[in-house]
């Protein structure tokens, strides 16, 4: 009932001893706190939490236009509703290198599981559009050793992002990763590769866990668990799938309403109201109140 029943630092112990196996671990990508819990009764192993999934619930594009304080209260409702480990984007860190130890502080006190901080210049812009820009390696560095330096639970994942790839090309993406790793970074996100060859370049280039991104409609081909699995990645995320998703189903729904002004048609694509319900557990409140729960839902 109510919110997850494991306290914040056991999911960043628990999830740092089974990144630890070497598995492939699948974080789908949360746009509310109930489609985290979602995400978690379907059995998957973790939740990400995307920057522009959160600034486009804003209405805004993914261009650096978010503060910490809204990625930070956005980003605790969605940890605490699930058991599961939560990784959260944090862009660049949101200012200097000062900054970036508030934020990974702020984001331990939210209940996260981890976050990565990148090498992009600030404000930033998204990963999979042309015509980014890095910062020069020492200030990229600067950043990480300062999230290092700030967490106050070992088991906080730092993870480092580069998108060095696209700008200088993959020898200076795995050279940056290195750096990245040698500055104190637990796990390396390589954005926008292109192959599976550069997926795997970089596993060979370091010996920490890395991080495929399979973001629809981006430089990279959408490859399978199976084919990432493969070639030692170690966290794969699914961004904003379930946002696409959802938007297009809504935007379909909408066009219903105007086309036969009802949406009968559309009941088989909804949610019923008894999943829902025993999605957010609502019997549970019985327990509280029987005043709360006190009827029966039929499922035909």
């Amino acid at each position: 009932m109510l919110y997850s029943s494991t306290p914040a630092h056991e999911k960043r112990r628990l999830f740092r001893e089974r990144l630890a196996t070497g598995e492939l671990l699948r974080f789908p990508g949360a746009f509310n706190p109930l489609s985290a819990r979602l995400i978690e009764q379907k059995g998957f192993e973790g939740v990400y939490i995307s920057g522009a999934v959160l600034s486009a619930d804003l209405g805004l594009p993914d261009i650096g236009l978010t503060t910490l304080t809204e990625v930070a209260g956005r980003g605790q409702q969605i940890a605490r509703m699930t058991d599961l480990p939560a990784i959260l984007d944090a862009d660049t860190g949101f200012g200097e290198p000062m900054n970036v130890a508030r934020t990974i502080q702020t984001l331990e006190d939210a209940g996260l599981a981890g976050a990565h901080i990148e090498d992009q210049i600030n404000p930033k812009r998204c990963g999979h559009l042309d015509g980014k820009a890095v910062v020069d390696e020492q200030t990229a560095l600067k950043r990480i050793r300062a999230a290092v330096d700030a967490r106050r639970d070992e088991n906080f994942l730092i993870m480092a992002r580069t998108d060095i790839a696209a700008v200088e090309g993959l020898s200076a993406a795995k050279d940056r990763a290195k750096a990245l790793v040698e500055a104190g970074a637990d796990a390396i996100f390589p954005e926008a590769m292109r192959s599976l060859e550069e997926f795997a370049a970089i596993r060979e280039a370091v010996d920490v866990p890395i991080l495929a991104n399979m973001t629809e409609f981006g430089k990279s081909d959408l490859f399978s668990v199976d084919q990432l699995r493969d070639v030692g990645v170690n966290i794969v995320i699914w961004p904003v799938s379930l946002l696409r998703i959802a938007m297009g189903a809504a935007g379909r729904a909408l066009d219903t309403l105007n086309e036969e002004g009802h949406l009968t048609s559309k009941l088989g694509e909804m949610q019923h109201r008894a999943d829902l319900y025993d999605l957010i557990d609502y019997e549970s409140y019985n327990h509280f109140d029987s005043g709360v729960f006190n009827f029966t839902i039929a499922k035909d």
